[in-house]
This record gives C-alpha cells, sequence and structure tokens, in this order.
C-alpha cells in the first residue's frame, strides 16, 4: 500500500466490510513480525452505541482482529481514553468492547488511568500514555463524523484518546487545533480504517446519525482527513489542524494526487459530497473561550432542541461558555466556569437536557 492510496469499501456490514479491506491492502506486508504488537484505536468519546453515531462499530474492530487473528497476530490490545466526563470503563461496556475482550482475548486499556510520558512533538511537550506508544504497529479506526468546534473529527483528532484528561484540558486552552497538529507528529498512525458507516455529521457526541455505509483506509493521516473534509463539504481552511500537520510534515493534503481505489461498489445512492453544517447556524448564539468539548457540545445540542422547538428566540445575550470566563463577570453563561455571571447554569459538563430547561424559561 502506498502513502498516497485511499481504499474504500460500501456496505452495511461493517465486520465483513474491516476483513475486505484487511484484506485489499494486505495489512499483515505492512506489520511484518507476527510477534508485534498491535495496538487498535478506536474512538469511544462518550458512552453511546455506534448507531448513534459517536463511536466505532465493535463488528469493525471485531472483524481487525479475527484477520490479524487469522494471520497470526496474537497480541492485539484495544487502547482509548473517552473525553472528560465520560469513564472508558463505561463505553467499553455499553459499546460493546467488553464482549469483544471475552471473545477473541484482546485487552482493553483505558488510557485515562494510564502511566504516560512526556514528548517533544515539534515544539509542544506532550504527555502521551505509555500504552499507545509502546504498540509496534497502531491502527487508528476514527469515526467520520462532524465535531462542534473543529467542525471536522477524523484520524488526527481521535489521537486526542492518547493522552490524559489533564492534557486533555490543556488542549482546549491552547485552542485545539495547534496542539491536536503537533501531538500528530509522535502519535503512531500506521494505519486507518475509517468508520463511516453512520457518523453524526454534526456532533461528535452523536444523537443525529447519517447513514454513509462506508469504511475508508489509508497510512497518511493527513491525506485521509483532507480527504473526509471533501465527503463533509469543508475547506481545509475551515479545518486548521489538518494543514499545520501538513506543515509539521505529518503528511500531505493534497488530495487531488490521491489514488483513490474503490473496492466496490455503494449499493445505494450515496452522494459524493456530504454537508452537515447545522452547527455553525446554532453558534451564532454563543461566545466560547477555550471551551471542553463536553461542554460546549451539550450547549450546541440544546441550542439545535430549542431551534426544533421555537423556544431559541428567548436567547437575546451572547451566551458565554468555556474556562476563558473562570472568575469573570457577565450575563448569561453555561458550565462551572461561569460561575460569576448573573445568569449562570452550573456543571462541569451540564447536560444538555439541563441546559434546554435554563434557556428556555429565560426572562
Amino acid at each position: 500500500m502506498n502513502r498516497n492510496d485511499i481504499y474504500v469499501v460500501y456496505g452495511s456490514n461493517p465486520k465483513e466490510m474491516a476483513k475486505k479491506i484487511l484484506n485489499e491492502v494486505q495489512i499483515e506486508d505492512l506489520i511484518g513480525d507476527r510477534k508485534k504488537k498491535i495496538g487498535i484505536k478506536p474512538n469511544l468519546v462518550v458512552a453511546k452505541p455506534a448507531q448513534e453515531g459517536a463511536t466505532t462499530h465493535p463488528e469493525m474492530v471485531a472483524g481487525a482482529i479475527e484477520y490479524l487473528k487469522e494471520k497470526g497476530y496474537e497480541d492485539i490490545s484495544v487502547i482509548e481514553g473517552s473525553w472528560v466526563g465520560d469513564r472508558t470503563s463505561a463505553a467499553f461496556d455499553i459499546c460493546g468492547y467488553n464482549d469483544l475482550k471475552r471473545k477473541y482475548g484482546v485487552k482493553l486499556v483505558d488510557t485515562q488511568k494510564d502511566s504516560f510520558s512526556s514528548y517533544d512533538c515539534k515544539g509542544i511537550s506532550i504527555n502521551i500514555c505509555d500504552s499507545a506508544m509502546e504498540v509496534d504497529f497502531m491502527i487508528n479506526m476514527p469515526v467520520l463524523k462532524g465535531h462542534c468546534q473543529t467542525g471536522v473529527t477524523c484520524a488526527l483528532k481521535n489521537n486526542k484518546g492518547v493522552i490524559t484528561n489533564q492534557e486533555k484540558r490543556k488542549f482546549h486552552t491552547m485552542g485545539l487545533h495547534k496542539p491536536i497538529a503537533h501531538l500528530n507528529t509522535v502519535a503512531k498512525n500506521d494505519f486507518i480504517m475509517v468508520d463511516g458507516i453512520c457518523g453524526d455529521l454534526n456532533f461528535e457526541e452523536g444523537g443525529n446519525p447519517v447513514s454513509m455505509n462506508r469504511i475508508i483506509a489509508a497510512t497518511d493521516p493527513v491525506l485521509c482527513d483532507s480527504y473526509v473534509c471533501d465527503l463533509m463539504g469543508y475547506s481545509l481552511d475551515e479545518v486548521p489542524y489538518v494543514k499545520m500537520a501538513e506543515k509539521l510534515g505529518v503528511g500531505s493534503s493534497r488530495t487531488e494526487d490521491a489514488n483513490v481505489i474503490e473496492i466496490n461498489e455503494a449499493k445505494s445512492a450515496m452522494s459524493s459530497t456530504i454537508s452537515g453544517r447545522k452547527v455553525q447556524g446554532l453558534a451564532k448564539f454563543v461566545e466560547e473561550v477555550d471551551a471542553c468539548s463536553a461542554c460546549y457540545g451539550s450547549l450546541i445540542r440544546a441550542l439545535d432542541r430549542l431551534d426544533e422547538t421555537g423556544d431559541s428566540r428567548n436567547i437575546k445575550d451572547k451566551i458565554c461558555i468555556g474556562q476563558g470566563f473562570k472568575d469573570k463577570n457577565g450575563n448569561l453563561g453555561i458550565g462551572i466556569c461561569t460561575s460569576n455571571f448573573h445568569k449562570s447554569l452550573p456543571g462541569c459538563p451540564p447536560r444538555a437536557i439541563d441546559i434546554v430547561g435554563f434557556l428556555k424559561h429565560l426572562k
């Protein structure tokens, strides 16, 4: 498999699709020695089933495990850490990964509880979990979906799951894009297999899944994410961390030079460009400074519900959210960081349902 290759397989059976694409690329030739330690990095940002559009299908991971075991690989670990505010252990259970452990004997590693080491990521010091750096070959399995702050989340951003919770908070104070790009100068991306079955194209925490029925494979995370941006209708200027990573030497964004290999034909009508941009319209109500994804995502989801019911007309002031508002005064805020505001809803992070009730009854 060449660095500029992008493989695509269509279908609705994630397990068989995963096997098909791994066979097509002959991943065993990329890995080599059967004694190597293999890591699988899914996206389990929240404890929600994959059908809701936020997390990697366990069937897809099962297909990869079965294929690898058939080729003689036995030392396989699933490595992940949910976002701040959720427990990875709950995600392993609800998302079906404990079943994979029982069936295949793979190890489940919770990076929220892992040891870590500091690395110089081309000018930025980042604490990366030891389990992710100790594997010989990492298979990154992100979900093709939208993100309320970065627009798109895929291979590059999925590596946030291999850093500590403290580091995740620091990333948000740095604006997400720059630290994500620098992280990927060190974090392992040996092979990428994107779950494009039914990602939510607006929210990283799911809830509005859109069937796309495809799996995408690549070895260049920058090229992979650039291709996904094209699919979702985003320009690279709208997703800055992709070009930042390219400038740091992580990969190439030139999708015009990509060799796209479609293993089979799509059996249903699916547009080659998929758009999901409602979040940008909802963000007009918000003033965000260094907000964590969990908190910001809850607010956007709440605004989506209020927009549907017509109750967003009650909102007259900008809604402030984020760590940048700690110890500051203001009128309307969401989350514990705005506790000094005249009107503030506590929580770290607050629930979307609570935000709906709070904003609906503003006076």
